[in-house]
């Protein structure tokens, strides 16, 4: 590490956000471009930076700097440049000069421990001079705050940001409490808190880190879908967490619960623990489900009428069910239409569109995510959205989302028809009724039987399961779809039944491999060679389905390989090493968490923008199109030309999507899918998994690897449970309902 000391004479780039700056520091005479995290440094400041020399491809020489100290001025002539640079608002060249001459050697010290003196300068009122001693006291308070934090290992980064919430009081809460900053700091989780704490040297009993502890379990527990967990796995958990006996922790939860932090209710025979936030999130969308749950009344014989008039004018023809289900949409205020592919989902759909149409209403179609919405716009004619555009996202504060449409103001239109209901998690249940208002019919469609939405909650499963809601179960095969054995072996898999694997089909395949290196040799050749003409479409277009994220055949590991062959380094593609990853130009990427805040723009042929929002969510993919080193920025377009440059802090958000998890897929269709399979974990490899992989694919499925672990997944049932209220908050809604008596009736039309 070498050691620099000069004043800085410009400042190039700054992020504002997370501190990230490009500066001309002037040393001994020379000028040195110096990068690195400088927050509260301005122009005209004495620096002693620490670091080394790093030589940038396209900038040249630069000193990278890890850690920073400001100096105070050690002559005249640096305290007038310091004080001329604009440093301290209203103090320009003119006026720094009047002051150092007035006060020469002792002028910092003045404007820090006498500032009232400023006042006898010409130019300086009384006021200015306060004015002037409290942008210099911020700037003091500052730096004093961000040596304090560094010595228990903060970065500046964060450091910065608990100076902006806490202010002075940073000192006595990092001292007491620091598990605070896990409540109030965006980025700040309990691993992040405890850490400090122990800096700090906070006890590992201690009550602030056992009730931070159990949330954070919650939290965990969260991630992995659960809404609440029974008291006994909780204890179990947080256990692990803190590193603590059971006693510790089970008598913490009525004082957490006294404090609105956690909710424990009896279900089913036992306690269960919510975090506060998801069990009022289940009972209010229980209640606003309810509260749509009413009747229309129409003629039977008009309804037929009108089925057989629409069924002649498109040439479609229902069968019993489907028109059963379209019935059920104009009789009820809520309804659920599920089957799997080929049963008539979209036939049906259309059919209830049409309907409608031909009423004058209308009608807003909306899915969960961007692909989804696109192809319910291609298979119906009608505009469709995902959910958080039909909300208008308004991209609120601190990363939490906020939707315009809302209670108070709620959308206009007489349907709401949503699209692949299985992937729709409890907050955005909660944030799409929340927008309802009670009169409008909610058509929800999905197949219940792929894999649950990645957030919290069962939502479809759980409205299904309580009985409460008229529900149509499309289960015919049509003739067309019957020609596919992606469709025919989708249900094989989903009755348990046996497939054959003769490979004597034209749109599903298995090919049999027994070593991960080989298969990964396979999967290769698919992409690059065989699948693209098959199908017509670009490697790109082709996606890798993996059941894990770690291992031989893990996303990790596949995506390292197939970059390589898919899009190789070349001589003037920009790249960009973060953590474990190399992105590079070119890459397939995909979004990992919701972020509600970034925004995104679609730009014409010359670069101008002509859409723009915000928001990209969990699961969205797309190419990165440019790397920009010196600003620091990554451009991806996302789906329907979407735009967003994330800076290099923000990769965390990103990862390689040349092979992604089934999981992630949900939503999603693809020309065709490559699926290597050996072995993994019994409770992961199991049917509804393998199901969901298969009925990804629009005109190809390969299968590459061991065909004893595929019939085994068709003959595994088990699932990992999902903890969850919401069904319970049904349950309870209707008992409300009983005892008052309500009828839930309207003549409404």
């Amino acid at each position: 590490m070498e050691i620099l000391s000069g004043y800085v004479e410009h400042i190039v780039f700054q992020n504002t956000e997370n501190g990230y700056t490009v500066l001309n520091l002037v040393c001994e005479e020379e000028e040195i471009t110096c990068v690195g995290i400088f927050h509260g440094v301005s122009e005209g400041e004495c620096l002693e930076l620490t670091g080394e020399y790093t030589t940038h491809p396209s900038y040249g020489r630069q000193f990278k700097t890890s850690s920073f100290q400001v100096k105070p001025p050690e002559d005249m002539v640096s305290v007038e440049r310091y004080l001329a640079s604009g440093a301290i608002k209203g103090i320009g060249a003119a006026l720094a000069a009047r002051i150092v001459k007035k006060f020469r050697e002792d002028t910092i010290r003045i404007i820090e421990e006498e500032p009232e003196r400023l006042a006898e300068v010409k130019g300086i009122s009384q006021r200015k001079a306060m004015e002037i001693a409290e942008q210099a006291e911020g700037k003091r308070e500052l730096r004093q705050a961000m040596i304090f934090l560094q010595q228990y290992g903060i970065s500046q980064t964060l450091g910065a940001k608990i100076f902006q919430t806490y202010g002075q009081e940073l000192y006595g809460i990092l001292k007491e409490n620091p598990y605070r900053l896990a409540d109030d700091i965006q980025g700040v989780g309990f691993r992040i808190a405890d850490e400090i704490a122990s800096r700090v040297g906070i006890h590992t009993d201690s009550d602030f880190r056992i009730r931070s502890g159990i949330l954070y379990a919650l939290v965990q527990a969260s991630l992995e879908g659960h809404t609440c967990l029974p008291e006994n796995l909780l204890t179990e958990k947080a256990g692990e967490i803190l590193e603590i006996a059971p006693e510790y922790i089970e008598k913490h939860y009525m004082d957490l619960a006294i404090e609105k932090k956690l909710v424990i209710r009896e279900q089913e025979d036992s306690r269960y623990i919510y975090g506060a936030s998801y069990y009022y999130m289940e009972a209010n969308t229980a209640a606003m489900l309810e509260r749509l749950d009413f009747s229309f009344e129409v003629p039977e014989g008009e309804i037929w009428k009108r089925i057989q008039s629409i069924e002649q004018d498109t040439g479609m023809t229902l069968d019993e069910l489907q028109a059963e289900a379209v019935k059920e949409a104009v009789t009820n205020g809520l309804m659920i239409l599920t089957g799997g592919p080929g049963t008539g989902k979209t036939t049906t759909i259309n059919t209830i569109i049409r309907y409608f149409e031909l009423e004058g209403m209308d009608i807003f179609l909306a899915a969960p995510t961007g692909r989804a919405a696109k192809r319910m716009s291609e298979t119906t004619g009608f505009e469709a959205r995902t959910i958080h555009r039909l909300l208008e996202l308004n991209g609120g504060a601190e990363g939490k989302e906020g939707f315009e449409r809302n209670e108070q103001n709620p959308l206009e239109t007489d349907v709401i028809i949503i699209d692949e209901m299985s992937m729709v998690d409890i907050s955005l249940m909660y944030a799409l009724l929340k927008a309802v208002a009670e009169g409008t019919r909610l058509i929800l469609a999905g197949d219940v039987n792929q894999l649950p939405s990645v957030g919290p909650g069962s939502v479809l499963k759980d409205m299904i399961d309580s009985g409460r809601f008229h529900v149509v179960r499309l289960n015919k095969i049509f003739r067309q779809a019957a020609q596919s054995d992606i469709i025919v072996n989708a249900h094989k898999i989903n009755r348990g039944e046996k497939v054959i694997l003769d490979n004597q089909s034209m749109d599903f395949f298995f090919l049999k491999r027994y070593d991960a290196n080989v298969i990964i040799s396979v999967v290769i050749q698919l992409i690059q060679q065989k699948l693209p003409k098959f199908v017509d479409a670009e490697p790109f277009d082709i996606q890798v389905l993996t059941p894990m994220r770690k291992g031989l055949l893990g996303v990790e590991r596949l995506n390292g390989i197939l970059q390589q062959y898919l899009n190789p380094p070349e001589q003037g593609k920009q790249e960009k090493e973060h953590g474990d990853i190399i992105f590079r130009e070119g890459d397939k990427v995909m979004q990992i968490k919701n972020n509600y805040q970034l925004e995104w723009e679609i730009r014409s042929k010359y670069g101008l923008a002509i859409d723009k929002g915000t928001g990209i969510f969990n699961g969205d993919t797309g190419r990165i199109r440019n790397i920009n080193t010196y600003q620091e920025l990554v451009t991806v377009e996302f789906d329907e030309g979407r735009m967003v440059d994330y800076t290099f802090k923000q990769l965390d958000e990103l990862e390689l999507a040349y092979a992604i998890t089934i999981h992630k897929s949900q939503g999603s269709e693809y020309p065709a899918v490559v699926i290597p399979l050996l072995t993994g974990p019994r409770m992961l490899m199991n049917r509804n998994l393998l199901y969901t992989a298969v009925t990804r694919a629009r005109k190809c499925v390969t299968l590459v690897g061991n065909d004893a672990t595929f019939q085994e997944m068709i003959e595994n049932v088990s699932e990992q449970k999902r903890y969850t209220g919401l069904k319970d908050r049904l349950d309870i809604q209707q008992d409300k309902k009983k005892e008052t008596g309500s009828q839930n009736v309207t003549g409404k039309r």
